[in-house]
Order: C-alpha cells, then sequence, then structure tokens
C-alpha cells in the first residue's frame, strides 16, 4: 500500500491494480463503437505541407491523391520571397467528412539567394503550434470545436536530378525535423531511368542519415501493420508521378502521363511509388501522424514556450512543483520587481531634484552677483553704466507697470469718448427727428 498525508488525515491508495472477472455482461464493450460513432459525427482534420521548388507538380500530386481537383493556380517564378498559402477544403467519402488543408510553399528555391527560404516555412508551422497554444491556456476553451491548423506532415519534394540532395534540401528538412512529420518524395519520377533511381534513393538516405536528418519513420509496433509498414519504409523516399489527365488503359480510364514513347500509368506500381505513397499517407497511417503531431512536435513547442514563460515541473532543487506554486511564485517576484523598480525610480527622482535645485540656486547667486555692462555712445565718448540683474528686473517691472497703467489712462480715455460721442449721436438723432415732425405739421397747415 502507498500513503499520502492530508490535511483531514491519512490516504491511502493502492499499489498495484488487481484483475477481476465479470459475471455477466456489463457494455462496456461497446466503447470503441461509442468512440468511432463519436468521431464520425465530429469528422476529421488532416493538414499537409507541400514543400518544393515551383514546377515540381505538388497541386498535380495533391489532385492524383485526393482523387479530385483543387483547382490551384499556377506559381510565377520571380518572386523575391517564399510565400505559404494554405487553402482548406471539405471532402465527404461514404460517412466520413475530413477537413483537409493543403499549403503550398510558393515561391520556394526560386530566389538567387536561398539562405533563408525555409525560415517563412518554419514560422508557419510555430504560428500554428502558437494559435493552439493560446487556444489551449484559455480559461474558457473550446478545443472540441477548434480548427486544428497545426501541419500533420510535411511531403518534401525532391527535384529529380540524380546526383543527390540540394543545400536548401537539406538545410530546410534539418530545421523541420523536429516540427513535422517529413516524408521525402522524388517528384516527376517518369524523368528519371530505373536504375539511376534506385541510386538517387540511396543518396538521399545516405546524405539524410550523414546530416542528422531524421524523416517520418511509419511505426511498427502494432502488429496489424508492422510488416506492411516495415517494407514501406524501405522504398522511401517515395518516387511518385501525378496527372490530372485519364487515358483509357484496356476497359478502364485510368490517370497516366501519355509521352510518343509510351504512356505511365500514375496508379502502376512497376511505373513509380504513387500508390505506395497514398496507402502510407491515408490508407494505413493518417492517425498516427496526427497522433505524433500533437504527442511529440507539439508537445516539444509546447514544453519549450511554457519554459520561455518560466514555468517548470521542477523547482532549482530538482523537487516536483505545480503549476499553481509555480504561477504564484512568479507573480511574487514580479512584484517585488516592481516594488524595486519603483524605489530606484523614486531615489532617481529625489537625487535629480536635489541636483536640479542645486543648480538653480547656484545659478541664481552667480547672475545675482553678475554685473550687466549697458554700453551708450555720446559726444564726450563711451559711458560704461553697471548695474546688476536685480536692479535691472525691477526696472523692467516698473517700467512695466507704468505701461499698463497708461494703457489702462488711454483705455479708459476712449471709452469715455465713445460713451460721449454715443451721446451726441443720440442727441442730434432726436434734434433730426423734432424737425422733421415740425415740417410735416406746417405743411398740413397751408393745405387747410
Amino acid at each position: 500500500m502507498l500513503s499520502s498525508t492530508a490535511e483531514d488525515g491519512e490516504i491511502e491508495v493502492e499499489a498495484s491494480i488487481r484483475n477481476l472477472k465479470l459475471s455477466g455482461h456489463v457494455g462496456f464493450d461497446s466503447l470503441p463503437d461509442q468512440l468511432v460513432n463519436k468521431s464520425v459525427q465530429n469528422g476529421f482534420v488532416f493538414n499537409i505541407l507541400c514543400i518544393g521548388e515551383t514546377g515540381l507538380g505538388k497541386s498535380t500530386l495533391m489532385d492524383s491523391l485526393f482523387n479530385t481537383s483543387f483547382e490551384s493556380t499556377p506559381s510565377p517564378h520571380n518572386l523575391p520571397t517564399v510565400k505559404l498559402k494554405a487553402h482548406t477544403y471539405e471532402l465527404q467519402e461514404s460517412n466520413v467528412r475530413l477537413k483537409l488543408t493543403i499549403c503550398d510553399t510558393v515561391g520556394y528555391g526560386d530566389q538567387i539567394n536561398k539562405e533563408d527560404s525555409f525560415k517563412a516555412v518554419v514560422d508557419y508551422i510555430d504560428a500554428q503550434f502558437e494559435a493552439y497554444l493560446q487556444e489551449e491556456l484559455k480559461i474558457k476553451r473550446s478545443l472540441s470545436t477548434y480548427h486544428d491548423s497545426r501541419t500533420h506532415v510535411c511531403l518534401y519534394f525532391i527535384c529529380p536530378t540524380g546526383h543527390g540532395l540540394k543545400s536548401i534540401d537539406l538545410v530546410c528538412m534539418k530545421k523541420l525535423d523536429t516540427k513535422v512529420n517529413i516524408i521525402p518524395i522524388i517528384a516527376k519520377a517518369d524523368t528519371i531511368s530505373k536504375t539511376e533511381l534506385q541510386k538517387f534513393k540511396s543518396k538521399i538516405i545516405s546524405e539524410l542519415a550523414n546530416n542528422g536528418v531524421h524523416i517520418y519513420q511509419f511505426p511498427t509496433d502494432d502488429d496489424t501493420v508492422a510488416e506492411v509498414n516495415t517494407s514501406m519504409n524501405a522504398h522511401v523516399p517515395f518516387a511518385v508521378v501525378g496527372s490530372t489527365d485519364f487515358v483509357r488503359v484496356g476497359n478502364k480510364m485510368m490517370r497516366s502521363r501519355q509521352y510518343p514513347w509510351g504512356t505511365v500509368q500514375v496508379e502502376n506500381e512497376s511505373h513509380c511509388d504513387f500508390v505506395k505513397l497514398r496507402e502510407m499517407l491515408i490508407r494505413t497511417n493518417m492517425e498516427d501522424m496526427r497522433e505524433k503531431t500533437h504527442g511529440r512536435h507539439y508537445e516539444l513547442y509546447r514544453k519549450k514556450r511554457l519554459e520561455q514563460m518560466g514555468f517548470s515541473d521542477v523547482d532549482s532543487e530538482n523537487k516536483p512543483v505545480s503549476f499553481q506554486q509555480t504561477y504564484e511564485t512568479k507573480i511574487s517576484n514580479h512584484l517585488q520587481e516592481l516594488q524595486q523598480r519603483e524605489d530606484e525610480m523614486r531615489q532617481m527622482f529625489v537625487v535629480r531634484v536635489k541636483e536640479k535645485e542645486a543648480e538653480l540656486k547656484e545659478s541664481e547667486k552667480e547672475l545675482a552677483n553678475a554685473p550687466v555692462v549697458l554700453s551708450q555712445t555720446t559726444e564726450d565718448g563711451e559711458i560704461e553704466v553697471r548695474i546688476s540683474l536685480h536692479a535691472k528686473f525691477d526696472k523692467l517691472k516698473k517700467d512695466h507697470t507704468e505701461e499698463k497703467k497708461k494703457l489702462e489712462e488711454s483705455r479708459k480715455k476712449i471709452e469715455d469718448e465713445i460713451i460721449e460721442f454715443n451721446r451726441r449721436k443720440q442727441q442730434l438723432q432726436q434734434q433730426q427727428m423734432s424737425s422733421s415732425h415740425h415740417t410735416l405739421t406746417l405743411g398740413k397747415s397751408k393745405k387747410k
């Protein structure tokens, strides 16, 4: 028995779990069916990031994988920077709904300076992790209805040169291998012979291993898929061909690419690895990629972000500490820092005030003692008159008072004149009215 002490006594916890037999049917054996029904009702989310140079057939391969047309627009080759464009689609097969997001790297590898080509991709993946983390840290969360935009798989398109990986390929995949499940694929594999293709695949795997790049390995711990996944791990990188055209082969219309020398069938395993990629990506390991994104890549990002925020599972003595204790400690330390900064600012303010007062007093003392020289030229010569600043100030103040007094007297005089003017004007108007009335009376008497 394990025991731990609580406030109200001792709590006993069993160290082992006992196996018991049921005497009859209970019904919890329907939990898998309940889980399936709930999942089907909610639908599924899957997000794919396509990285590769412009013109390698990324959009065509997506159309071929999901047997539809996403109607993507061609990308130009003259973009100054790499831009990521994500589009979300609602797909349904039978009664299963899939919310699929395809993100394309527009302009990747087209710049003369490719040094920072991967930066936009890394920022995009981190931004999706950060958005999920912020939703997770909310007090009122809605993760059940939240659109999870975290990237579940990265299909890295390799140019079929036959000479190995480019520097940009190695640098980019190295930056991403701890953030996303990477599946390297050789694009337009119909442009390279089978012999060269096998050598190219071996060289790619060798260069990835030598540079410490970890690509996604199909899981082999599940017995139901262990055999096929082990076999498919040996075929990576997949050499694929995509097409939007259908050509009649026998009695069937097949996705194919028509050439003067023959036809390349997209779904013919002897022509390319398209079927293997579709089997591994969609039909067998889609859920494993979703789980690894959440349980490995997102957890690693979350751990780093929380550590940057100052949170940890252990204290300075390597003892377990709860999230609440860490939060309370951070709040206490933050308040202490604020108080310390406030005290420092107050002391600095007092010191500066004292320094300023001393400077002002010193300036006043110097100005009071310093004479001012006024020069006036007369017929007898130059006379120097020395008066102090205080005397000058008193003189200016006296002049100002006298000037103000004169202005007041002038204002009063003008007001009196205005009053007198209005009085005379009114008197004149009355005289004019009286004279007019007298003239009108005389005119009436003459008529009589």
